[in-house]
Parts: structure tokens; C-alpha cells; sequence
């Protein structure tokens, strides 16, 4: 057997060990996520201080954004709840597009808010939307909130001015303005057929607990609000850090490297930033229609934090497994299997990008490394497309999400699903994202 073959049998077998731990023997998916990455690493050949050193940088690597993120976008979405912003937003889209049909709003704010924002942040925005949503109408969390992840998730791996993304078009050497056209002409369709498409399906099929913590802090279902915010200062106020971002992305194309604008947009286009910026425009924006006092703008924001520890904590220890999986070299394995296929460029792209993607549980790291494998092949291969290239790159990137990556647990925790509900849904929704991003990839090919 060789090291190669070995590895990949280790990062199944850690795989199958966490799912029998969690989802049999009923273990915290936080202590599951720490005994099997320090095992696998060890088996892998790693040091067992190295081990250990690989586990806690990757939760010190993911926590580092994403408990900012998280914790800042709660805050935000506990203010919408309270003065009533995600009812007025919630009961507008309800109005405009019908019961019906109101899974399919959800879809498309997120596949607009998510073009210029990372998934976690537009995924802490437009959550408490969707609690609202599901209270008021009585649809199913699941039918509502698969669309959102799956807009948000569609732009997230597959359109610039997403880091991933950006890579890719500088390593094909791909058109950002083609490349962002053709990620719309696919993406929607891909995220339709993911999202309202495959979430009415699955929804009457997942029985979710009666109880949401997270629903409870986010979702104003404790009466009526009568004072409620405008429709247009609630949006705008959820909005902000997407129009700070996308600023921020015009600068870095419109603007001199030296440019001290472009330094200030830069600045206030960061994420947390940004994030940080709105929620302090929502004490003023959205207080002031309810007449909250400091004293209660406090109390919301330290009340609502209690329910994300856990999330963070089974967040951060996914990170560490994806870590742990990097640097043991099954990565690297994955992609010198896949470059043996001998495949053509944009399939070879998108089977490099999902095998990393399996194996490592992070979309970004298997985008940038497959693009960074196929560049040279693709570049040596004429008639491919580059803009094209980077779609496929992306699907792949997106397939197969399961426990080894840290959105799995984002979704799992803020929807109070079980790993096995959350693997016949976030799981399944990725793949279909996956597949059918390639297959639209593909029939474009025919017709540019």
C-alpha cells in the first residue's frame, strides 16, 4: 500500500468515526471533532505535538474571523428582532411575493447580498429573516432556510469578488467581468435547483425540534411589535455591509494602489468592519423607532451571545480537524490522484477541486489549490475557456460538505438539526450545488 493510499484510508476512516460518534454514541460534536483529529493526525505520521499544534492553529485560524463575525452578526440580528426590523422586511417579502412563494425571495436576497460578503456574514445578516419568516407564515425552517445557504453559497464559491474566486481568476488568467456574467448565468439556475427547488422537496421529510435557542434570541416571537422600523432603514441598515464591501471592491479596481480613498474604503470594506460599522448604525437606526435605552441595547447584546458559545466552540474544533487533514498531505494526495484521470481541463478542474474539498472540508483551500494544480494544464490545452475554468473550479469546491468542514456545524447549530438531518439537507444541497454548477459550466461551453 503506499503513503498516498494510506492517507486517503485514514481521512475516510476519521470521516465514518466521527459520524458513528456523534450520530450513534451520541458524543458532543466539539470533544468528537478533538479525539479524532489528534488520532488521525498521529496515524497520518504527524508527530503527536504536531498534531496537536496543527488542531489548536486551525481553531485559532478559523475562530479568528468567524467568532468576530458571528458574534458581531448576532448582535446585529438581535437588534433587528427586538425592534422589529426582520418583521417589517419579513412581512414586505411576504406581501410581495405570497406564502407560496416567499422561499424564492429568500433565495434571491441571498444570492444578492452574498456577491460582495463571505458566507458567514451574510449568513448571520439574513438568519434572523428567516426565523421571522418561519414563524409568521408557519413554512418549514428547512424551506426556507436551505434557499438562503444555497444563494449564499452559489456566489461564495463560484463569483469574484470572493477571495477563492479572485485567485482563480489570476491563475487562469480569466476576465473578472466574464467571469462574474457567466457565474450569474449559471449560478442562478444552480442555486434554484439547490435551494427552493430541493429545500420544498426535503423540508416535509426533516422533523426539526420544537425548541430553537437561537430561533428563540433572533425571532421577535414574543408579541407584536407596533412601532417598527421603516421597510427602507431596515434593509438599508442590513445592507450596509454589503454596500461597504462592495465599495471597497470598486476601489481596489477603480482606484491607485497609493490612493488614500482607496485605503479608507478598504478599511471600512473589511468584514468585521463593516459589520461592526452597521451594528453601531443600528442602535440609532432601529432603537430609536422602539425608544431602547442604552441599558436594554446592552442586555440584547449580551444576551444573545450565550447561544453561539457552542456554535463557535464545534465551529472552531472543524477547523482544527481541517487542519489537521491539510497538513497530514491528504490534500495533496487527492490531487495527484486526480491529475492521473487525464480528464479534460474544466471536468479535471472540477474533480481536483472536490476531492480537496472532501478531504479537507474547506471550500477556499480546495478552489485556490485546484486552480493552482490545473492553471499550467489548462494553459497548455487550447480552446478552454479561463472564466469557465473558474466556475467549474468552484462547483467542485462546493460538493459534499460533511463534518470536517466548519459550515457544516454553522448550519447544523443555528438550525438545531442532528448530524444526520443536517447531512440529508446542507449536505445534500451542496452536492446538487456542486454537480449542477458543472453541468450548467458544461452546456455554456457549448454555447460560447
Amino acid at each position: 500500500m503506499t503513503p498516498d493510499t494510506r492517507l486517503l484510508l485514514f481521512a475516510l476512516g476519521a470521516v465514518i468515526a466521527l459520524i458513528v460518534l456523534i450520530a450513534h454514541f451520541k458524543w458532543h460534536p466539539f470533544i468528537a471533532l478533538i479525539v479524532v483529529s489528534l488520532v488521525m493526525g498521529v496515524a497520518a505520521g504527524m508527530p503527536p505535538g504536531d498534531a496537536v499544534k496543527s488542531f489548536q492553529d486551525g481553531v485559532g485560524g478559523t475562530l479568528g474571523f468567524i467568532a468576530v463575525v458571528v458574534g458581531l452578526g448576532t448582535m446585529l440580528g438581535k437588534m433587528m428582532a427586538e425592534s422589529g426590523a426582520a418583521t417589517r422586511i419579513a412581512t414586505t417579502l411576504i406581501d410581495l411575493f405570497g406564502v407560496p412563494r416567499v422561499h424564492w425571495a429568500i433565495m434571491f436576497v441571498a444570492f444578492i447580498v452574498g456577491i460582495p460578503v463571505f458566507f458567514q456574514v451574510g449568513f448571520v445578516l439574513l438568519i434572523p429573516l428567516v426565523f421571522t419568516i418561519a414563524r409568521r407564515t408557519g413554512v418549514s425552517l428547512i424551506k426556507i432556510g436551505i434557499p438562503l445557504v444555497a444563494g449564499l453559497s452559489v456566489v461564495h464559491g463560484m463569483l469574484p469578488p470572493h477571495p477563492a474566486a479572485m485567485l482563480a481568476v489570476g491563475l487562469y488568467k480569466a476576465d473578472v467581468g466574464r467571469t462574474i456574467l457567466y457565474g450569474l448565468l449559471v449560478g442562478i439556475p444552480t442555486a434554484a435547483l439547490a435551494g427552493p427547488v430541493f429545500g420544498a422537496w426535503i423540508s416535509p421529510r426533516i422533523v426539526l425540534p420544537a425548541e430553537n435557542p437561537v430561533a428563540a434570541q433572533l425571532d421577535s416571537a414574543s408579541g407584536e411589535i407596533q412601532e417598527m422600523p421603516s421597510f427602507g432603514i431596515s434593509v438599508f441598515t442590513v445592507l450596509i455591509p454589503v454596500i461597504l464591501m462592495l465599495l471597497a471592491s470598486a476601489a481596489d479596481l477603480a482606484l491607485d494602489s497609493a490612493s488614500s480613498v482607496r485605503s479608507a474604503l478598504h478599511f471600512i470594506g473589511q468584514p468585521i468592519v463593516a459589520l461592526l460599522l452597521a451594528l453601531l448604525f443600528s442602535f440609532w437606526s432601529l432603537g430609536r423607532a422602539r425608544h431602547f435605552t442604552r441599558v436594554e441595547v446592552m442586555k440584547f447584546c449580551n444576551d444573545c451571545l450565550a447561544p453561539t458559545a457552542t456554535i463557535l466552540l464545534v465551529i472552531g474544533a472543524g477547523g482544527g480537524f481541517n487542519q489537521v487533514l491539510v497538513q497530514s498531505g491528504v490534500g495533496r494526495a487527492i490531487a495527484d490522484v486526480a491529475i492521473g484521470s487525464h480528464a479534460s481541463p474544466l471536468v479535471l478542474a472540477w474533480i481536483v477541486a472536490a476531492l480537496i474539498r472532501v478531504a479537507t472540508g474547506s471550500a477556499t483551500v480546495a478552489m485556490t489549490t485546484a486552480a493552482g494544480i490545473v492553471a499550467p494544464i489548462a494553459m497548455a490545452t487550447p480552446g478552454t475557456h479561463a472564466e469557465l475554468l473558474v466556475l467549474a473550479t468552484g462547483a467542485g469546491s462546493l460538493v459534499l460538505s460533511h463534518v470536517n468542514d466548519a459550515g457544516f456545524w454553522l448550519i447544523k447549530e443555528f438550525f438545531n438539526m442532528t448530524v444526520p438531518q443536517t447531512l440529508k439537507t446542507w449536505t445534500v444541497a451542496e452536492t446538487i450545488i456542486g454537480v449542477a454548477g458543472l453541468g450548467f459550466t458544461l452546456l455554456l461551453s457549448l454555447a460560447i
